[in-house]
C-alpha cells in the first residue's frame, strides 16, 4: 500500500519576482468563478484567476497570503503555479493607495454614465478591496489591531 502524500509543491509568480516555492498542505484561490481549494494530489486543472488573495499552510502548519490582481492557475498532482499580473506580500502593499483606489472606484461606480467606466471602476474596487483584505489577515495573524 502505498503513502498519500499530504503535501504539495506551490510555485507563486508574477513577471517581477518569484513570492514564494515551497512545500505546502493546503492552497485557496480566487478563482473567476469563485474560491477553489486545492490539496495534495489535486486533479490537473488550468483556470483564470481573480483579484484575490491566495492563502496556503506550509508544512509546518503556519497560514500565510498573498495578494494576486488576476492571472493564470495551474494545477497538477504534485505542484500547483500561480502566474500573478501583479502579486505582492503584505508589506509591500500600499495601505493608502488602496484606501484611495477603493474610495475613487466606489465614486467612479456611482457615477459613471458609461458602463465602461463603472465595469472599469468595478475592476479597480475588487483589487483594492482584496489587497485590504490580505492586509488584514496578515493583521489578525501577527496579533496586531486591525484597520
Amino acid at each position: 500500500m502505498s503513502q498519500q502524500s499530504t503535501t504539495t509543491r506551490l510555485h507563486i509568480v508574477s513577471a517581477e519576482q518569484e513570492l514564494f516555492s515551497g512545500t505546502v498542505r493546503n492552497v485557496s484561490v480566487p478563482g473567476s468563478l469563485g474560491e477553489l481549494g486545492i490539496h495534495p494530489r489535486h486533479s490537473p486543472l488550468l483556470t483564470t484567476l481573480a483579484p484575490g488573495e491566495v492563502r496556503f499552510t506550509d508544512e509546518r502548519g503556519e497560514e500565510d497570503f498573498i495578494y494576486v490582481s488576476g492571472g493564470m492557475l495551474e494545477v497538477q498532482p504534485e505542484v500547483v503555479t500561480i502566474l500573478a499580473d501583479v502579486a505582492l506580500r503584505g508589506d509591500q502593499i500600499d495601505e493608502e493607495a488602496a484606501k484611495l483606489a477603493k474610495r475613487r472606484a466606489e465614486e467612479t461606480m456611482k457615477s459613471a454614465v458609461l458602463y465602461t467606466d463603472r465595469d472599469l471602476a468595478r475592476a479597480e474596487l475588487l483589487k483594492a478591496v482584496a489587497q485590504l483584505q490580505t492586509l488584514r489577515d496578515l493583521r489578525k495573524k501577527r496579533g496586531r489591531p486591525t484597520m
